[in-house]
């Protein structure tokens, strides 16, 4: 999924400097943004003072969005660098095309893993034949320095391992591992990404790490954290330090759990790249306007590739160091 979001400078992410590194409780609120054809996302990060978590560094939420009349979601070719998507549903489906070939149907709770690495580009829409819903999230996670220049990939799981539990959770490992149970999706960085299913009025403890910072993010349903409630579209951090998390639903509802350790690297990041420094996105953009072999193509996508937007004028000024 894109960022269609041009309008900002190219900003500094990550590093220690802004992690909490006792348990906190900072409610991450959304901002609205288009993202082509009929849907829009609540995008909750980057986030006006919370700009990663572990190596997280973009979630958008969508829906649920009634799409039975409509065409549903359509992102032409774009490109990306330096990072992993993760595309995860609860309702519907999304067609995922990408330049190493790749024409998969993502359905709800399957993982699509992209990882972008040196340079990918891919497109993503609704099925012609979908359902009339489609809700679910897009999320980035930010590739350390020593796995930039990966080779580009893309991983399909249809079949991810869960927990469950008598005290009405069900959950699924979408990436990393929590209470022994570990998901089979690639990683390049101590990470946890689980989806989390609560009936109304269950009470329950999960296990974690606590030299990771989390956070959760609510799909649907309101569930209380430390007793702080935590509607839908919203996402509490959570900080580091805790040994456990325990959650009360105050109604049937879905969140998923985001943590990892805190990213130490400082990386830029502008529309759908990410580098270490202003001449990096200076010279993704360039090679994508210029259809370079770095990012390959979708041939059979119907629909031209997305321009990349002018860079803002005014350069990078680096806050603090870039490791």
């Amino acid at each position: 999924m894109t960022n269609l979001d041009a309008t900002r400078q190219p900003a500094v992410r990550g590093g220690r400097q802004a992690v909490s590194g006792q348990p906190a409780h900072e409610l991450l609120e959304p901002r609205l943004a288009s993202l082509g054809g009929s849907t829009q996302v609540r995008r909750l990060l980057p986030n006006l003072g919370r700009r990663m978590v572990g190596a997280w560094c973009f979630v958008d939420h969508y829906g649920p969005d009634d799409i039975a009349d409509e065409p549903g979601m359509w992102v032409p070719p774009h490109p990306h660098t330096s990072l992993q998507t993760v595309s995860w549903l609860h309702q519907g489906e999304v067609l995922h095309w990408d330049s190493l070939g790749s024409v998969q149907t993502v359905r709800s709770r399957e993982l699509g893993l992209m990882t972008a690495g040196r340079g990918i580009s891919h497109a993503e829409q609704s099925p012609r034949e979908h359902a009339p819903l489609l809700h679910g999230a897009q999320l980035w996670v930010a590739l350390p320095e020593a796995h930039l220049d990966t080779a580009p990939a893309f991983e399909h799981h249809a079949d991810l391992p869960t927990l469950t539990s008598r005290s009405g959770l069900d959950a699924t490992v979408i990436l990393g591992e929590i209470d022994g149970t570990r998901s089979p999706g690639t990683t390049y960085s101590p990470l946890l990404g689980v989806d989390i299913t609560l009936a109304a009025d269950a009470d329950t403890t999960l296990p974690l790490q606590p030299d990771f910072e989390h956070a959760v993010l609510t799909m649907s349903g309101t569930v209380r954290i430390d007793g702080r409630p935590v509607g839908p579209g919203s996402m509490l951090y959570l900080g580091c330090g805790r040994d456990g998390l325990r959650l009360h639903a105050d109604s049937d509802c879905g969140l998923l759990l985001l943590g990892g350790e805190p990213f130490q690297e400082e990386i830029v990041m502008w529309w759908n790249f990410i580098g270490r420094s202003q001449g990096d996105i200076e010279q993704a953009r360039s090679e994508w306007m210029a259809a370079a072999e770095r990012f390959g193509r979708i041939d059979d996508f119907d629909g031209a590739p997305l321009p990349a937007p002018e860079l803002p004028p005014l350069p990078l000024k680096p806050r603090g160091r870039v490791r």
